[in-house]
């Protein structure tokens, strides 16, 4: 029987396309029916140098975003100040910011604290280990450094408790990050510096042998991760449940730590910040 193989091959060679077309269009139709995972900014305040606060955010929001069926993206702004025109003009979907930022937030935009650490932040003022400084009285008329001006514990419940309480007339100078500051005071461009004891901790050991702290101010509810108001609630609950519920796992309590919130508790705007509008931090706003 004679059989042309040149007929045949074609018609395989037709075969094997309509097939190849038919799959294509069944994994395209199931690509188009798998919905995509919905995408949410995340701004964290720079205390730190951007480098450190991807190596401790990147991790956590890949496991956070994988719990809470979303993908979040981390966006770090050059400085305290650019990161708070950000979030008073409500561009990140969430955000870890500081407690006057949370306060300030909640009013331009509706801002919605979700989690916290349950350990409160005090404010630290620091010399250098060998000045001979010993009361906050001696920095009269002396120029000290703070990250930015509205840095909550580092800057403005500092420059409110020396000109309120302590009435000591100083001259700030804004470094634009925590690490930035405590190196004016090191090198002596400064008589002093305002910082966390969270930053503080986290800098190199030979730095904090160079550093005493001179004060502290009183506790405040710590910095919250919040969510703009437009992310929908049931996103803003599983993310704060993922949260609450990573941060116990052994694999990344020791990043949580880092962030610092090493044991986060669920936030209230009302019981937590709204608090803070008794001390008129708005007078040292700038």
């Amino acid at each position: 029987m004679h059989v042309n193989v040149s007929r045949m091959s074609r018609r395989l060679a037709c075969h094997s396309l309509a097939m190849l077309l038919v799959c294509g269009a069944m994994v395209s139709r199931a690509w188009a029916d798998s919905p995509a995972k919905p995408v949410y900014s995340v701004a964290v305040v720079p205390q730190f140098q951007a480098v450190e606060i991807s190596r401790v955010w990147v991790p956590i929001l890949e496991r956070v975003g994988q719990e809470a069926g979303v993908t979040l993206t981390l966006k770090v702004a050059k400085d305290i100040p650019a990161f708070e025109d950000e979030v008073m003009t409500g561009k990140p979907d969430f955000a870890y910011m500081n407690p006057y930022h949370q306060l300030m937030a909640f009013k331009a935009q509706g801002y919605v604290p979700l989690v916290r650490d349950s350990k409160l932040l005090t404010g630290l003022l620091v010399v250098r280990q060998d000045d001979p400084i010993k009361s906050v009285k001696e920095l009269e008329g002396k120029t000290l450094a703070f990250p930015a001006p509205n840095a909550f514990g580092a800057s403005l419940m500092i420059r409110a408790q020396l000109a309120e309480l302590d009435k000591v007339n100083i001259t700030p100078m804004y470094a634009k990050t925590h690490t930035n500051a405590y190196r004016q005071t090191i090198v002596g461009k400064t008589a002093a510096s305002g910082g966390l004891r969270a930053t503080l901790d986290k800098e190199p050991p030979e730095v904090r042998a160079m550093l005493r702290v001179l004060m502290e101010t009183p506790g405040a509810a710590p910095h919250p991760l919040s969510a703009h108001p437009r992310v929908p609630v049931k996103v803003q609950q599983a993310l704060k449940a993922a949260m609450l519920r990573l941060a116990g796992e052994p694999d990344m309590s020791s990043v949580f730590k880092d962030v610092p919130m090493s044991n986060p508790v669920a936030a209230d705007h009302a019981r937590d910040y709204q608090v803070l509008e008794k001390y008129r931090l708005e007078r040292y706003l700038q």
